[in-house]
């Protein structure tokens, strides 16, 4: 086996890992610049608001590069403000996830920051927060020692807890459920403190709220918007791209936010129909855009020029499906190094071919005969017969349909999932 190629393949296979960049070597060695409209509407937003405490909500399909923007985004306003970017996972179960432990994970992720940006806050105001933090989380300071009882080790030790321990969470909620109230006055408390110490005005990002069930998340702003909406600082929610289509939540969420939504677009690699049309060219400024992230993953020698414009076509323009068909290949091409190990190995068509076998099956496998009844109509008229039926919204959310911005909005299906509408002889 050549070594050099093993290790090639290695190193793009890391590169595409489907995590956000976050880090900033990261972000300096991938980031391809394509949605600079939606940082400037984020910035608007921010900037404009009429008061210091406006909620704004951030969607888009899952994927499609929101997490990495905003990272972005809070090291652009890292200057003007004290900036609180955290990842609602990293702190709470995902599937335990409800208004009041977003409250309470706004508080301790505030608190953390403040100890990286070693804000001066006094000894008997900071004492007073980390024994409310250890009363709320049943962490008997007295025995952990004075180094633990503040800083960094209280507040990973509570952040672990609320990840774990479900009793925790449960206990915060049955505390604080009919006295929601009380957890914003301390949470506004520590932010005002922050807001003193550092004459900065505060941003908190909370990102990976959009990967939530939809049952989840109708939970969550349905019945609770008012209570996240209530700290006394601006705050960005995200939210999946579905919701926006729920009759119900919609105009609760325009209504608590003074319609301060922002989409994160698809890029779009054909104008509305012209995906069906033979001969058809797509769009050289998109094909540019997610050529070059692929290029900047994978050296040029493991991947054949003609493959890299078939694996964007078949991503629908949707960054985290391009990266996902990418890695894919490279999977197929390091188990076929290992099998063979003297061959030579490229990501070419055929390599692509498999790769797209193996996410068509998992694409097919949740689909029964309405889902693939909702994905014809769709595909026929852009448009499905119900936008809002939840059969149409899971779809949405699983990334079956896309979603894409003209004058008006309209829907395609993912190009893998057509070829699977062709199997079950729905399209031609």
């Amino acid at each position: 086996m050549s070594q050099d190629l093993l290790k090639s393949f290695q190193e793009a296979y890391r590169n595409l890992d489907l995590l956000p960049l976050l880090e900033q070597k990261d972000l300096e060695r991938f980031r391809v610049s394509f949605s600079n409209e939606t940082l400037e509407e984020l910035e608007q937003l921010v900037e404009d608001c009429p008061n210091s405490d406006g909620k704004i909500v951030f969607t888009g399909h899952r994927g499609c590069g929101k997490s990495t923007l905003l990272a972005e985004f809070s090291k652009q306003l890292g200057d003007r403000y004290f900036v609180v970017l955290f990842s609602i996972s990293d702190t709470i179960e995902m599937s335990d996830i409800n208004h009041i432990n977003i409250l309470f994970a706004i508080a301790v992720n505030l608190m953390y920051q403040a100890e990286v940006n070693q804000v001066e806050i006094s000894k008997s105001i900071k004492d007073s927060f980390y024994k409310w933090f250890a009363t709320k989380t049943r962490i008997e300071t007295e025995t952990l020692g004075a180094e633990v009882t503040t800083g960094f080790d209280l507040l990973k030790l509570i952040t672990g807890k609320l990840k774990i321990d479900a009793s925790i969470r449960n206990e915060i909620k049955h505390e604080f459920e009919r006295k929601v109230t009380d957890l914003v006055a301390r949470v506004n408390e520590i932010a005002a403190v922050i807001q003193v110490t550092t004459k900065k005005e505060i941003l908190v990002i909370i990102d990976d709220l959009d990967k939530l069930e939809l049952a989840k998340v109708n939970d969550i702003y349905k019945d609770n918007i008012k209570a996240i909406c209530q700290p006394g600082f601006r705050i960005i929610y995200t939210i999946p791209i579905a919701v926006l289509r729920d009759k119900f939540l919609r105009p609760l969420i325009e209504t608590e936010t003074n319609d301060q939504i922002v989409v994160m677009s698809v890029l779009k690699l054909f104008e509305k129909g012209q995906s069906r049309q033979p001969n058809s060219k797509p769009r050289p400024a998109a094909m540019d855009v997610l050529s070059e992230i692929l290029n900047k993953r994978i050296a040029s020698e493991l991947l054949e020029s003609e493959t890299v414009e078939k694996i964007v076509l078949k991503s629908g323009g949707l960054l985290r499906e391009l990266i996902r068909i990418a890695n894919e290949c490279c999977r197929i091409c390091l188990r076929s190094l290992r099998r063979q190990p003297e061959q030579s190995v490229i990501i070419n068509d055929e390599v692509l071919e498999k790769a797209i076998d193996n996410i068509r099956n998992d694409f097919a496998i949740p689909l029964g005969k309405v889902d693939y009844a909702i994905l014809q109509t769709t595909y026929q008229n852009f448009m499905p017969e119900d936008p809002k039926e939840q059969e149409f919204l899971d779809l949405l959310h699983g990334l079956y349909v896309l979603e894409y911005r003209n004058r008006q909005n309209w829907y395609d299906i993912h190009p893998i999932v057509v070829e699977l509408l062709k199997e079950q002889g729905l399209i031609n």
